[in-house]
């Protein structure tokens, strides 16, 4: 059974109930509610459960009793027949006290007795046993949430041992001021060094110190981003959280996935939550990005930029809507409703051809099936 040890309490991270956490829960939970429904087909199918894992899950509750991540998605899963009945949870905390109130909220939770599976709460130190533990773990889609206070924990071979498997992705909090003051302190290399990976941790360091404060963040994010994609994790999506203030980050939530289907609906969510919006693109993160960080750089451009990049990108070619959302969204903060009013701009000024066109179409859309033609230069 697990016993989770953590290098320094999370009290103060529950109590302050911020906007900010209770961002992240609907982020998380709406995610998981989205996700499951994908997945749940195939899951009833070859008869197997859908799981929840949450290794650093809180009481609960924050200071001001809204409800946290755990409860958020048992109460979704009580409301659906399927989820009742092939949803099995695991949450873990440290905190022994934060263990037991989070097992009397859970027991609270109107309609918990019609789950299947009860939900376990446990308390195990977060180390290679886990990572060993989750390895053999297979044949379970997954959604991993791991959100620790501070960095002791998370490592790149606990988001691998889950996130190798189908149907498997993983949501979890960075925290970067503790990361970025960590990486040249000697004190936790060992902790930097599973996280980044020891050889792209040491390269890191050497960039650093040359760096302004804003280029160190974006340094810090992108080297992360690309050490998930070495693994496999084909689809990143970075969320930045800046402090109350408004001026320097205190976290990014990361996003990563296998599946572009997975990507695309995190990105429709974190667009929802994002507080502004530029030219309707919205800002999943706040980092100032510049074009020797790739990841950042796309994730930035505005809206004024996606004519010329499909002209680009898909010069002298023919495509469906469905294809060209598709293939040109990944990596790049645009959703859907930005490609079919760039599209339908271009198609009134006549720079692409589509079928049916806009008069054979309900006035002001732009669906899958439609097939546009870009010009070739």
């Amino acid at each position: 059974m697990f016993a989770f040890y953590s290098p320094m309490t999370t009290e103060g991270f529950f109590d302050e109930s911020s906007e900010q956490s209770r961002i992240k829960a609907a982020i998380v939970s709406k995610y998981f509610w989205a996700w499951a429904k994908v997945v749940l087909p195939t899951v009833k199918e070859r008869r197997i459960k859908i799981a929840y894992i949450d290794l650093f899950a809180g009481p609960g509750r924050y200071k001001d009793n809204s409800l946290s991540t755990p409860l958020l998605v048992l109460s979704s899963a009580i409301q659906d027949p399927d989820m009742r009945q092939y949803l099995t949870t695991l949450f873990n905390d440290a905190n022994v006290d934060h263990a037991s109130t989070l097992r009397r909220e859970i027991e609270a939770l109107p309609g918990i007795d019609q789950l299947t599976h009860k939900p376990r709460v446990e308390t195990e130190e977060v180390g290679e046993r886990i990572v060993d533990m989750f390895r053999k773990w297979s044949g379970v889609p997954t959604l991993f949430f791991v959100d620790p206070w501070g960095y002791k924990g998370l490592s790149l071979g606990l988001i691998n041992s889950v996130l190798k498997n189908w149907g498997c992705d993983c949501i979890f909090f960075f925290n970067y001021n503790r990361i970025n003051a960590g990486l040249n302190n000697p004190a936790v290399k060992q902790h930097m060094d599973v996280l980044f990976g020891s050889e792209r941790a040491n390269a890191l360091r050497a960039k650093l110190g040359k760096l302004l404060p804003g280029e160190r963040e974006t340094t810090i994010v992108e080297e992360l981003t690309q050490a998930l994609k070495d693994l496999g994790a084909q689809y990143v999506l970075p969320f930045c959280f800046k402090n109350d203030g408004g001026i320097r980050t205190s976290h990014h939530l990361i996003f990563a996935t296998k599946h572009p289907r997975g990507y695309g609906i995190m990105k429709e969510i974190m667009a929802k939550f994002s507080s502004e919006e530029h030219q309707g693109v919205p800002s999943f993160e706040y980092c100032p990005a510049s074009s020797i960080h790739p990841l950042l750089f796309e994730l930035n451009r505005p809206l004024t930029d996606l004519e010329g990049l499909l002209l680009r990108d898909f010069n002298g070619k023919s495509l469906t809507m469905k294809d060209v959302f598709d293939l040109h969204n990944i990596g790049r903060p645009y959703i859907r409703r930005n490609y079919s009013d760039v599209l339908l701009s271009m198609e009134e000024r006549k720079i692409i051809q589509a079928s049916p066109s806009s008069s054979e179409r309900r006035k002001g859309t732009f669906a899958d099936r439609v097939l546009i033609v870009f010009p070739k230069h």
